[in-house]
């Protein structure tokens, strides 16, 4: 039964992060799991989400409705019982962390 809840977690991480690169940063044309701002996505046995984020700048124009949206959005996927997000500046963002596809796309590459 054990081996089954792992593989029900796994699924459900990648039905998250489907879900994710579906959430844009308004002021770039890249989702936010590509640009990086996603640090860790939690799940555990009971289904319940906890995602580890952080913004571009603490000053972020969307800093208020992004988690907000993160949340409400994968709360949506099937299986989830709740999400929490959680925002960290620690380690603070930078264009390192964004995939080779988003600086491919912003021409930093």
């Amino acid at each position: 039964m054990s081996d089954q809840q792992t593989i029900d977690t796994a699924q459900l991480g990648e039905k998250i992060v489907t879900v994710l690169k579906t959430i844009y940063d308004p002021e770039i044309p890249v989702d936010i799991y590509e640009l990086g701002l996603i640090y860790d996505v939690f799940v555990n046995e009971d289904s319940e989400v906890k995602i580890l984020m952080t913004l571009t700048t603490p000053n972020c124009p969307v800093a208020e409705t992004l988690p907000v949206e993160v949340e409400e959005k994968v709360k949506t996927v099937d299986m989830v019982k709740d999400c929490v997000v959680e925002i960290t500046f620690d380690p603070p963002w930078s264009q390192d962390l964004m995939s080779e596809e988003a600086k491919l796309e912003l021409g930093l590459l």
